[in-house]
């Protein structure tokens, strides 16, 4: 069995080095916490590539909520992904609803133009979808899409608990809408992993869990080491 994937929020440079002292395989970059994870700036985004090597991928999301917004708004993000595009960045994570909670796909088709075919995850609004599973089925042609970070619900991974399951069997055998890797993330908690493992989860993703002091405090080494030696056991 192939090692299991951990991947860290970072705000910071800081963070992107405790992070990888820990043992992180992969860094989420993103800033704003209190709007949930918003695009960054492009010297943020380079000052956290000059201090670690670790593979990255940068949140493309200008508010509060999955709205795209009007088409002022998807141009500025547009803009904003070129200019992390000209630091370096080469990978992303995104997603959009409609009003009705579906996946907005004419926002997501504008987007991963500006792109230009780098990998990029579905992040959490999967969990806010009216029907995930038609979400899943309608973009899993979207170039560079490889990964899809849930919870199972919106209310984390205590609620989302048989859908994580579900979803990771039908990952594993490749079922239309189900070729991206699923990446738990949302509310998960060490004791969520064995299970989660046992599922055929291969990938994790933590915030909070990396900050001993909360989301005010930095990510630590020993924090996200604590994880590491859980999933290398």
């Amino acid at each position: 069995m192939s090692r299991p994937m951990l991947e860290v929020i970072a705000l910071d440079a800081e963070d992107a080095r405790a992070a990888q002292a820990g043992g992180a395989d992969r860094l989420e970059l993103v800033t704003d916490m209190a709007a949930d994870g918003l695009t960054p700036s492009p010297g943020t985004f380079a000052a956290v590539r000059a201090a670690v090597d670790l593979p990255l991928r940068v949140m493309l999301r200008a508010g509060q909520g999955f709205a795209a917004g009007d088409q002022e708004a998807l141009d500025a993000l547009c803009a904003r992904a070129a200019a992390l595009r000209a630091e370096g960045a080469d990978a992303f994570v995104l997603g959009f609803l409609d009003d009705s909670g579906r996946p907005d796909l004419a926002a997501l088709a504008t987007l991963t133009e500006a792109l230009d075919g780098c990998p990029w995850t579905f992040h959490r609004a999967v969990d806010r979808a009216a029907d995930r599973d038609g979400l899943r089925r309608q973009v899993a042609g979207i170039t560079g899409l490889d990964t899809f970070l849930t919870a199972g619900s919106a209310r984390g991974v205590d609620d989302g608990w048989e859908v994580l399951c579900r979803e990771a069997a039908r990952t594993r055998t490749g079922e239309p809408g189900y070729g991206a890797r699923l990446m738990a993330g949302g509310g998960l908690r060490l004791e969520h992993v064995p299970g989660l493992r046992d599922a055929g989860v291969t990938a994790f993703h933590i915030g909070g869990a990396a900050r001993p002091g909360g989301w005010d405090s930095p990510v630590t080494a020993d924090a996200v080491a604590v994880w590491r030696t859980l999933l290398d056991s």
